[in-house]
């Protein structure tokens, strides 16, 4: 039951924070928002891990726990910033689903368990195409290309590759010091993100130009679901799962995390979903099917 509820957390509540992002953003400047955001959740959860009793300041913890939330946290959140600025939101979705194919590409350790079955190589193909069918007729028919789009392209393929070393450094190297801590080592990730945040805040002037008077209640409480649901619950439960499960099925979120998208576009936005769209769908969930069910 843990594992179904963790699968959830990053299945579902992930897919969401895209559009509550959204609503963040037009009161706050990105810096800002990551620095609130990350500071705010990792003091909230080494508050908890402290009264839980975990050791809180050992360095080799803090060390490979930073090390992880700068490659993870800091580097995959600035890129899609700065990519947004050369690419369209649907290109940076299908970019981003690449995600689970660099993992599984990367991760050398699991190569012998992840290529031995053909089912799970062609879901992790299929889960691409799934989300370029999501998003093709919106990629094709967008007028608004920028002139250097293939350098926005080249922020999120590295951007990827830097979530997917993140993750797999997460897995094998700070793992073994965070079985012995609880959830502390996630804790540790979020407030070195949230460090590099606020020293990039500074520099573009995020906290000086930004008027807190003028925020609205709506990214107000924005804020406080990336915070709650975001970072405390569904990023620790991405950590947790990389401790009791193949690197390359726990990355199958990156093709899960679109459809959520459109689903609330569709029931929230009021956004128009077409036949192609539903495919896609579809064959997204038959991929990561085919990733998760594994001999016994």
């Amino acid at each position: 039951m843990p594992v179904v509820i963790a699968y959830f957390l990053i299945y579902v509540v992930w897919g969401s924070t895209y559009f509550f992002i959204g609503q963040c953003l037009h009161d706050i400047p990105p810096f800002m928002l990551g620095a609130l955001r990350f500071s705010m959740a990792g003091a909230v959860l080494l508050a908890i891990c402290g009264w839980r009793g975990e050791k809180l300041l050992k360095k080799k913890l803090i060390l490979k726990s930073a090390v992880s939330g700068i490659v993870l946290l800091f580097i995959d959140q600035a890129v899609i910033m700065f990519a947004q600025q050369y690419v369209s939101s649907s290109l940076v979705a299908i970019v981003a689903s690449s995600t689970a194919l660099w993992i599984m590409l990367l991760d050398v350790r699991a190569w012998r368990q992840n290529f031995r079955r053909p089912a799970t190589v062609l879901g992790m193909v299929l889960g691409f195409a799934g989300v370029g069918m999501l998003y093709a007729e919106q990629l094709y028919s967008d007028t608004s290309v920028h002139p250097d789009s293939e350098v926005g392209i080249l922020l999120l393929v590295g951007g990827c590759i830097s979530w997917a070393c993140g993750t797999l450094y997460s897995k094998y190297r700070s793992s073994a010091e965070e079985e012995t801590n609880g959830f502390a080592g996630s804790a540790w990730q979020m407030l070195s993100a949230s460090v590099v945040f606020s020293i990039c805040a500074t520099i573009s002037d995020d906290f000086s130009t930004a008027d807190m008077a003028t925020i609205s209640m709506t990214s107000w409480l924005s804020l406080a679901y990336l915070i709650t649901f975001g970072s405390l619950l569904a990023y620790s439960a991405y950590v947790w799962l990389l401790k009791v499960r193949p690197a390359s099925e726990v990355a199958t979120h990156a093709y899960v995390n679109p459809v959520v998208a459109v689903a609330l576009g569709a029931g929230i936005g009021g956004e128009h979903v077409t036949a192609v769209q539903i495919a896609g769908l579809a064959v997204i969930l038959a991929s990561v099917m085919m990733v998760s069910m594994r001999k016994r």
